[in-house]
């Protein structure tokens, strides 16, 4: 079951290529077409990081495809900020900077303390178990903040 009272949710990081696209893609995994989903980040510049791909796709989420955009080319491709009713931040700057954009405008904004995974680890399992973890808290938070007993 869904929060009836959410139809579209943002969620934003610093570049948008690792914990916005995962929690975008994790979120249409887990609510399907029952809330319109989309991420930014305060930067849109890199492409969206391998070992997210790799830990999204263990759970049939395809992220190869994402295209990495700013909060202003999220605007600029027709998804203005006040078209969503909530924007969860998955990082202190994106936070701080969604709460400037979104200053009196009706739109909620939370702040989901999630770790960047990109400095932990010095092989690639362990890389790869950092992903996982961030993966699976944010598969926690939409859980407890959208769902009840969903499967992932």
């Amino acid at each position: 079951m869904t929060d009836t009272n959410i139809t579209a949710v943002l969620f934003c990081c610093d570049h948008n290529a690792i914990r916005s696209p995962m929690a975008e893609g994790l979120m249409k995994k887990l609510v399907g077409t029952n809330i319109f989903v989309q991420s930014a980040g305060i930067k849109g510049d890199n492409d969206v990081d391998g070992f997210a791909v790799a830990v999204c796709n263990e759970l049939g989420v395809e992220l190869s495809k994402h295209t990495s955009r700013s909060f202003e080319e999220l605007e600029d491709w027709g998804n203005d900020l006040d078209s969503f009713d909530l924007v969860v931040a998955l990082s202190v700057a994106s936070f701080t900077r969604i709460k400037e954009l979104t200053a009196g405008h009706a739109v909620d904004v939370e702040h989901w303390e999630t770790g960047d995974p990109t400095s932990i680890g010095e092989n690639r399992e362990d890389k790869l178990a950092a992903y996982r973890d961030v993966r699976d808290n944010i598969i926690s938070n939409i859980k407890t903040r959208f769902l009840v007993n969903a499967p992932v």
